[in-house]
């Protein structure tokens, strides 16, 4: 009956003295709850290519550091007289460990028991965990593998539920602590809120679904058979923005979490690490002269840039599928965390969408929360135009993204790449007093409330129509409006703070960033003082 305890802790009843029979029954039931669903269910579980709760949990902390919680929490059995029989242990799982040294709060789903069902399980349990979460202000990964509610509640209880859990700190915790969801199977309800309601979520590929209602509910409703990957797998997800990443395997999820806390402090109110750095931070890549095309008609790689401006190998994207013409990562600078984001011009011409509008929103907030230095690589040729444009409300989304950067409190520095135009333009960094907007550009940036090409044909149609070669006579004229839009006249004016080599650009964000994370530090300091 004994459990699996270091030599010290076994019981043996001829020696226990008083307490024998108590401990003997506490060894029990903590073996019990070890076992999960027992070892059909486990072998079931795992003949699906999938590791089991306790399994992923070792997977994701590192090595001997899980201290579990609530072990022998469970539906208790007993006889007539009051004696204990046997207990049934709960699919919850919480406990604490360490992510790279740091401690975490975690919470995981055991599908081998009931499967993992929301409704199933002691909910103070989990809901515990997360309190204890906001309370100790430690970040939280919770492990979502829940089938979700089942009209089988109403037999266990006798009675109805009113949906909702008055003690969950759901949103509280965003505001303090990094939180990060995995969906890791089915998560329907509210298995799929644990998952959204998150700083960072990922979920495997074919493996994990993330909706309202699966597809008995779906069929029940609506009339429609759909399989599940169908109606709420990764396929979906890269395109609805529900889901932040997806993931080829667990393995591969488990190192994307690990990854992202990496950059996060461990609360709101601390400061994140910086780490080492090997990278040289005058470091110069000479092709930069030449990233960006003369012809402005033509695109560029934006993520082969952001890959060589930051520290090598430490940019983490974020989103990838998801509104893409605007690219959000975190990455480091001389070692120093930062928030990144980078118009992309090969999806909607860079344009800002409502969903990359969405996109720039979150990730301003999740640094701005967390005290990440923003910088911004800007192509942008201002808001997608046209009916569907309308009918998805773009401008509501820039109103948003207008909203948001104008509360950050984190320093911010934008690097004009190529466009800076119309209200989209206007957006590429805080500037409405006291904010500073800090922005340098490179000699390949223009700007202004229109591109060139699209305003000169309609300022000038008329004299184009008539010219003798209308054709040479726009281009005569778009050279002229070009020269005269040269970032270089803006620059004389000190209408940006400085036009730099594309080369120089990675030696000028490390110089900066020593003094913007000094900032940053004041700036918290006041704030939580």
């Amino acid at each position: 009956m004994n459990a699996s305890l270091p030599p010290s802790l076994v019981t043996d009843a001829a020696n226990d003295g008083e307490w024998a029979a108590e401990l003997q029954e506490l060894a029990y039931r903590r073996e019990k709850g070890a076992s999960m669903g027992g070892p059909e269910a486990l072998a079931k579980h795992a003949a699906r290519g999938r590791l089991n709760a306790r399994e992923r949990i070792a997977a994701l902390l590192d090595a001997n550091t899980f201290r579990e919680l609530g072990r022998i929490a469970g539906k208790g059995r007993y006889d007539k007289d009051g004696h204990f029989k046997d207990v049934s242990p709960v699919n919850a799982i919480i406990g604490t460990g360490r992510v790279e040294g740091r401690k975490v709060m975690l919470s995981a789903d055991d599908y081998t028991l009931r499967a993992g069902s929301s409704e199933a399980t002691i909910s103070d349990k989990w809901v515990y965990a997360e309190r204890m979460a906001l309370d100790l202000r430690m970040p939280l990964v919770r492990l979502v593998d829940t089938a979700g509610g089942s009209v089988k509640l109403l037999e266990q209880q006798g009675s109805s539920k009113i949906p909702g859990y008055p003690n969950w700190p759901v949103v509280d915790l965003l505001k303090h602590v990094p939180v990060v969801g995995v969906a890791l199977g089915a998560c329907a309800g509210l298995g799929a809120i644990k998952v959204l309601m998150s700083h960072f979520s990922v979920m495997v590929r074919d493996q994990a679904q993330v909706f309202a209602g699966g597809p008995p509910v779906v069929k029940q409703a609506y009339g429609i058979d759909i399989d599940k990957n169908d109606l709420g797998g990764w396929k979906v997800h890269r395109r609805s923005a529900l889901v932040h990443n997806e993931a080829q395997d667990e393995a591969d999820a488990f190192a994307q979490v690990r990854r992202f806390l990496s950059y996060l402090p461990r609360n709101a109110q601390s400061v994140a690490q910086r780490g080492p750095c090997e990278d040289d931070p005058g470091r110069v890549d000479d092709w930069l002269k030449n990233a960006i095309p003369r012809d402005r008609r033509k695109i560029f790689d934006p993520r082969k840039i952001v890959e060589t401006l930051f520290d090598i190998g430490s940019v983490f994207e974020i989103g990838r599928h998801q509104g893409g013409s605007v690219i959000t990562a975190l990455a480091r600078l001389d070692g120093y965390p930062v928030g990144v984001m980078c118009s992309d011009p090969r999806v909607a011409g860079g344009a800002m969408t409502t969903k990359s509008a969405w996109k720039i929103e979150r990730h301003v907030k999740l640094c701005d929360t967390f005290g990440l230095p923003i910088v911004n690589l800007v192509d942008q040729p201002g808001n997608a135009t046209g009916p569907e444009a309308e009918l998805d409300a773009t401008l509501l989304g820039a109103v948003r993204v207008l909203t948001t950067i104008e509360d950050v409190q984190v320093p911010w520095m934008s690097v004009i790449l190529r466009r800076a135009f119309g209200l989209a333009g206007g957006l590429h960094a805080p500037k409405y007093f006291p904010a500073l907007n800090h922005r340098v550009a490179w000699p390949s940036a223009r700007w202004g409330s229109i591109p060139v090409e699209g305003g000169v044909k309609a300022a000038h149609r008329q004299e184009i129509e008539e010219a003798e070669d209308p054709a040479a006579r726009q281009a005569e004229l778009e050279a002229y409006y070009n020269r005269i839009g040269s970032p270089f006249r803006t620059a004389e004016k000190f209408g940006i703070l400085d036009i730099i080599d594309p080369r120089e650009t990675r030696a000028f964000l490390c110089d900066w960033i020593e003094d913007a994370w000094e900032a940053m530090l004041a700036r918290r300091a006041g704030r939580t003082a």
